[in-house]
This record gives structure tokens, C-alpha cells and sequence, in this order.
């Protein structure tokens, strides 16, 4: 394989977000975005953790690391419509689902964790986290 697996995992985890209806604005990493006062938005951030090359052999290694949703909503709108939101991506990246780009398979590995919001740069800001793994054949 010639390409780097990463940009076929990050697009197949990207790809799956953008999916879930009602859609809101997805601002990807080291892009430059003016937030709309009264919408929320969402950043993913793909975290890629050490290879597991667990295998004897160059032939296989295994690709892990951690898909990362901040979910950024308006201030003073309450909680419930982020919570929401949340769940709708925590049943999206159930544990098991997998998403595919470029002959690359990405599953995930456990239930989505959601961690505890907070006010952050005048928005509520909530993050989940989803761990995940990609066998790659070379």
C-alpha cells in the first residue's frame, strides 16, 4: 500500500460524523472557522496512538488511537440539545461499528466515552472520545 492509512482513517471517522442527521458545522483540524453566534458546531481531532506490532513479521501491524468529538454549543441554551448531540454520536461509534475508506476497515473498540462539560471560550464545550483500531496489511 502506497498511501498513508492514517488519511484513509481519518476520512472514513470524518466521513461517518458529517452522516448524523440534523448535520452542524464540522470544523476540521488547522482549518480556519468563524463561529455563527447562535450554532453549534463540532470539532473533530483524530489521535493516533502508537502501532501495535504485536506480530512477528512486516506484513501486518495494527493502526490505534482515539477519535475525539468537541462538541462546541451556545451559551445559555441549556445542556439538553448537546446531550443530544452526544448520544447521537455514542450510537453512531458503538462499539464494534466499523467505517471504511481506501481499502482501509477502522473499528471501534468500546462505547464511546463522554466526558463532562464545561464552559469554554463563551460556549459549552463537550467531549467524546472514541477509541478505535485499523488492521493494516503491507
Amino acid at each position: 500500500m502506497t498511501d498513508d492509512p492514517i488519511i484513509h482513517i481519518r476520512n472514513a471517522l470524518e466521513a461517518a460524523l458529517a452522516s448524523i442527521t440534523p448535520a452542524i458545522d464540522i470544523v476540521h483540524e488547522n482549518e480556519s472557522y468563524d463561529p455563527v453566534p447562535d450554532q453549534p458546531y463540532c470539532e473533530p481531532y483524530l489521535l493516533v496512538g502508537l502501532p501495535d506490532n504485536s506480530t512477528i513479521g512486516s506484513g501486518y501491524y495494527q493502526e490505534r488511537g482515539v477519535f475525539q468529538i468537541n462538541l462546541q454549543y451556545p451559551p445559555l441554551v441549556g445542556t439538553l440539545a448537546c446531550a443530544t448531540r452526544a448520544g447521537l454520536i455514542r450510537n453512531l461509534f458503538k462499539r464494534g461499528a466499523t467505517f471504511a475508506d481506501g481499502g482501509i476497515t477502522v473499528q471501534i473498540d468500546l462505547t464511546p466515552g463522554i466526558g463532562m462539560g464545561d464552559v469554554e471560550t463563551g460556549r459549552w464545550k463537550q467531549i467524546i472520545r472514541c477509541r478505535w483500531h485499523a488492521d493494516i496489511f503491507t
